[in-house]
């Protein structure tokens, strides 16, 4: 690769990022009830949210098969509690940066995980029957994937929750065997 994948993220605008080795990372499979009842609006409708992901014990299986993850966060600031807007905002900003980071990578052997369904289609083409327009881009998040963000950033020496008038986005860059070592 040749780059350094933590000073990379770093300079797109990542307010923090850490490597942890996937074997300490934990998983919770419990986590997709929050998605079953339907918490955040989208579950079935959108290809990279369950249960069209796949079955939680398959997805964490996968994430297992990696040997370290880069996780990374953006702190948005808010005007206060209440700023619907700037939550939305924020998430579109982290979004973006995940996906170019992604995108920059050449994808390759690499698994990306984001925060919330994927948003490169204004409309999923889950809602009319279609294939996914965008296979090979669009992004699952952590969760579906039954990573326990809270417990992760601990890990990576990461707040998970920065402050007041803040909201915090994660996505992590699973790695296989070997990646670290050839980006020196």
């Amino acid at each position: 690769m040749g780059m350094d994948m933590q000073a990379h993220v770093l300079a797109q605008g990542a307010h923090r990022a850490g490597w942890i080795k996937v074997a300490e990372l934990p998983f919770d499979s419990e986590l997709r009830k929050a998605c079953e009842v339907n918490a955040c609006g989208r579950f079935g409708k959108n290809y990279t949210c369950p249960p069209h992901t796949g079955e939680i014990h398959a997805l964490i299986a996968k994430a297992q098969g990696y040997e370290d993850i880069l996780l990374f966060q953006t702190v948005g600031e808010l005007e206060d509690s209440y700023d619907f807007e700037g939550m939305q905002e924020a998430s579109h900003t982290h979004k973006a940066l995940t996906q170019s980071i992604f995108d920059a990578l050449g994808r390759g052997d690499c698994l990306m995980l984001g925060v919330g369904g994927c948003a490169l289609c204004e409309v999923c083409a889950v809602h009319t029957n279609e294939a996914c327009r965008q296979p090979n881009r669009a992004l699952a998040s952590l969760e579906s994937y039954g990573v326990n963000v809270s417990n992760a950033s601990a890990l990576a020496g990461m707040k998970y929750i920065n402050g007041e008038n803040t909201v915090t986005f994660f996505s992590g860059l699973f790695v296989p065997k070997g990646f670290r070592e050839a980006q020196a």
